[in-house]
């Protein structure tokens, strides 16, 4: 007797899904996490540690370096800190964003276009949604490692200069969470390694002009509204916040902005995965 077995999506039986969002979402998403967890364990795990150590580069560099000759900053709320205390959150923003844009581009990419890892994924009683949680939660454990790491480094130099400092780590997983389903959303439109390029292209200048090193009041007006509505902009803002015990309502407006990034790319990765493979 000779068993068929389905061929694509659309043979899925009905059933096998959740009725929870219809056809999109099974419930499944940790195995989606747990395959990406054993990649990384089976692979150059040397490659995932290697992005922790550019911000601290950057902090021992510049913010302990340099900063001894800078000495004091203001912030943008008229606070008086040590130039390394001002440039370590905005490195540990930037860190959650790397780690998090890393997986949730270059390695989505490669899975959707090249090993053809999505396809097989959805031909089983996996949905879309059920993909885009894994992979964006992958990014996002890669992203708070990172921050963790990060935060280490900045106690032992004493950079952290307020209790309110803890709270910057739910505040990373924020930042990643927003980054990973924004940068999957984009990812899942891309066709080329040159308009992947585009990424690195956008990245390099918002790590550098979104007040990670210097006030935000340095550009010209049209200049700073533009770097308001960055991502990294609202990142940097709300970790320094925290770490400086200067808290404010404007925080909440950060919060906001992740939040609905978050659902943005959560959307958009659902219905661009459903149209590619499901349709």
């Amino acid at each position: 007797m000779t068993t068929t077995l389905p061929t694509s999506p659309a043979l899925v039986p009905a059933q096998t899904r959740s009725r929870f969002l219809g056809s999109i979402y099974a419930g499944n998403s940790r195995a989606v996490l747990g395959r990406g967890l054993l990649a990384t364990r089976t692979s150059n795990y040397w490659i995932v540690l290697s992005g922790f150590f550019e911000p601290v580069l950057y902090l021992l560099s510049l913010g302990i370096g340099l900063g001894s000759l800078i000495g004091t900053v203001t912030t943008a709320t008229g606070q008086h800190v040590p130039y390394a205390a001002y440039i370590a959150p905005a490195l540990l923003a930037v860190s959650a964003m790397n780690g998090a844009i890393y997986d949730s581009t270059w390695n989505v990419f490669f899975k959707m276009n090249y090993g053809k890892l999505y396809e097989g994924m959805l031909a089983t009683s996996i949905g879309p949604f059920d993909v885009a949680l894994g992979e964006i939660a992958f990014a996002l454990l890669r992203g708070l490692l990172y921050a963790i790491g990060f935060m280490i480094v900045m106690q032992f130099f004493g950079l952290n200069l307020a209790w309110t400092a803890l709270l910057a780590l739910p505040a990373v997983v924020l930042i990643a969470f927003g980054f990973a389903s924004l940068g999957m959303a984009i990812t899942s439109y891309m066709k080329t390694f040159q308009q992947m390029d585009w990424i690195n292209f956008v990245m390099l200048p918002m790590f550098i002009f979104s007040a990670t090193f210097y006030p935000i009041t340095v550009y010209p007006p049209a200049m700073q509204y533009i770097i308001e509505a960055l991502p990294l902009w609202h990142g940097v803002e709300l970790i320094r916040g925290l770490t400086t015990g200067d808290l404010s309502w404007g925080l909440l407006w950060h919060v906001l902005y992740f939040a609905a990034m978050i659902t943005v790319g959560l959307i958009f990765t659902t219905k661009r995965l459903r149209a590619l493979f499901l349709a």
